[in-house]
């Protein structure tokens, strides 16, 4: 008896450790996931903030290029003016 009760006070042990085991593996694998999707949302940060600094610089290269459209324009003009005169 003295036997049996070794053996199930050893299994007793060692199903307390694979409880806790898994109860921490499953903590671990929470706040990894957690921490995936913070890394997630900081990339999507990073990216946004770029998407917002390529529009800034589109818009200001649009004006850039409609202004030098302007002036390509009435410089073709003074030139035909200048020619006809």
């Amino acid at each position: 008896m003295d036997h049996f009760n070794r053996l199930v006070s050893e299994q007793m042990a060692t199903m307390e450790k694979l409880l806790f085991l898994q109860a921490e593996l499953e903590r671990c694998q929470q706040i990894e996931a957690e921490l995936q999707a913070l890394q997630n949302e900081t990339d999507l940060e990073s990216i946004q903030a770029d998407i917002q600094q390529m529009k800034k610089e589109l818009k200001e290269i649009q004006a850039m290029f409609e202004k030098q459209t302007e002036e390509v324009i009435n410089s073709y003009r003074e030139m035909n003016l200048t020619q006809t005169i």
